[in-house]
């Protein structure tokens, strides 16, 4: 299966909604490696790296956020692995 590694920027209601233990969380259950982390202007910023279905069914994931999210937008961009093993939240 073909590994794949993007970086997405997910902009809505999603600080302050514990986006990020969420995202670590389900990012860990499927296996990705990778991490997540607040951005300045608002977004969440992550990097899912694994099988690219899985990325993919993740990213999908990320439309629906925790309960009190509200995504209103998802901007992805092709990667590079990240240097070890997990997923991780990143402050």
């Amino acid at each position: 299966m073909a590994e794949t590694a993007v970086r997405v920027v997910i902009r809505g209601r999603v600080q302050g909604v514990w986006y990020r233990a969420w995202t670590e969380k389900q990012a860990s259950e499927l296996g990705l490696d990778g991490w997540v982390r607040n951005s300045p202007d608002g977004s969440v910023e992550a990097l899912f790296a694994g099988p690219e279905p899985v990325v993919r069914d993740m990213i999908g994931r990320c439309w629906k956020g925790p309960l009190a999210a509200k995504v209103s937008d998802i901007e992805e961009h092709a990667a590079d692995h990240p240097d070890r093993q997990g997923f991780g939240v990143r402050y």
